[in-house]
């Protein structure tokens, strides 16, 4: 099993396949959650198009035996309007920029695999070459237990510490019913 991850930027088309409604009215975020959900269906994917086509791009797509199977969102956190308007996801200083990894997909078929911890240490790397100096992320805290798909979008304590973070404190935020942290990794 060969896994790559690499940055979305050039890769609109991969990104395309699974995160972008394939009927014409569908929902879905299209990735632009926490970028700015007030665009409509057509503006999040143009916006999220021209996201894919300049650097560094608005997160890591991994592969596995060179098919697309899973994304990482993982940008500045002054990109995502969401992150910046928050009143449950504190800013804990005004002078960083930190990089934010605010969501992982895997794609049906390719679950229960370990990719979150590939798409992982590929955000982490992206935001590195691209100059972050800090890397945070806003994770659930499960306490050991399973957590369903849908509220572990973005990714758990566990996860995050494996690979090096840092709880900071906690949020007001949840996912599901479960709190999310701010954890960070400092990259310089």
């Amino acid at each position: 099993m060969s896994i790559d991850v690499l940055p979305a930027t050039g890769h609109w088309d991969d990104f395309a396949t699974f995160m972008v409604p394939r009927k014409p009215g569908g929902g879905g975020c299209v990735c632009m959650s926490y970028r700015d959900a007030r665009l409509g269906m057509p503006e999040r994917i143009e916006y999220m198009r021209s996201e894919c086509s300049a650097e560094p791009g608005p997160g890591v797509l991994a592969y596995l035996d060179g098919e697309v199977a899973g994304w990482c969102s993982v940008a500045p956190k002054s990109t995502y309007r969401r992150l910046m308007n928050s009143r449950t996801i504190p800013h804990l200083d005004e002078e960083r920029d930190p990089w934010s990894i605010v969501c992982f997909v895997v794609r049906g078929g390719f679950r229960k695999r370990g990719l979150m911890h590939d798409l992982l240490d590929g955000a982490v790397e992206h935001a590195r070459v691209s100059g972050a100096a800090l890397v945070e992320g806003y994770p659930v805290d499960t306490g050991g237990e399973r957590v369903d798909v849908i509220s572990g979008y973005v990714g758990t304590v566990a996860l995050f510490e494996k690979h090096g973070f840092s709880r900071v404190q906690a949020t007001d935020a949840h996912s599901g019913a479960t709190q999310r942290w701010v954890m960070r990794r400092e990259l310089g």
